[in-house]
């Protein structure tokens, strides 16, 4: 066995950490957007800092290979529901954080109202209440690609996105979800007998 794997640092923070200016924002983003950390805040600008950087040197250079990276960068951030289909590379340099933010799980589950609140929208997720497919979803902070948001009131488009609730005084959805859990559980061992008989 080698070792373990350094994980690298996700985010970058500012020069002078005590800026009232920025210290007030932060505060102000945390509340409404549910957030626990001012990590959380960080990572989302240091994610856009990252593209507007590119954005810069690629608008500098007027090679095959700079088109190619506009291009791509500029199709992901589509993807990602940032630009508008159409949009040319000077306009990623009037993102702001709050569009990183309205992007994330947490915002776009309690806009649907499918929750009362940013926080109880925090809670389904990190309690594994919300899947998309079949995969679950407890990460808060998950971006959600465009093509992934719901088309009906209920269900979504492409990915069949299943969203799956347990009310605190309700025991049927619980039970639901742990039934849930336990096909899971009995077709992995089904398929690890498969496996063993080959």
């Amino acid at each position: 066995m080698g070792d373990p794997k350094k994980l690298k640092k996700r985010y970058w923070t500012p020069m002078h950490p005590w800026n009232k200016n920025a210290i007030e924002e932060q505060k102000k983003l945390r509340q409404e957007y549910g957030l626990q950390t001012r990590k959380e805040i960080l990572i989302a600008s240091s994610y856009l800092k990252k593209y507007k950087d590119n954005a810069k040197r690629l608008i500098a250079l007027k090679s095959a290979q700079a088109e190619k990276e506009k291009q791509q960068m500029l199709h992901k951030l589509q993807k990602l529901g940032l630009l508008a289909a159409g949009a040319e590379l000077p306009q990623i340099l009037g993102l702001q954080v709050q569009d990183i933010l309205n992007r994330r799980i947490q915002s776009i589950t309690f806009r649907k109202g499918l929750a009362r609140s940013m926080k109880q929208a925090r809670q389904f997720i990190t309690h594994r209440h919300i899947l998309l497919g079949e995969k679950e979803i407890t990460s808060p902070s998950w971006l959600l690609l465009k093509k992934k948001v719901w088309c009906d009131s209920n269900l979504p488009p492409l990915l069949q996105m299943k969203l799956i609730l347990k009310e605190l005084a309700s025991w049927k959805n619980h039970k639901r979800l742990q039934e849930i859990k336990q096909g899971k559980r009995a077709k992995k061992r089904l398929q690890r007998k498969e496996m063993k008989r080959k």
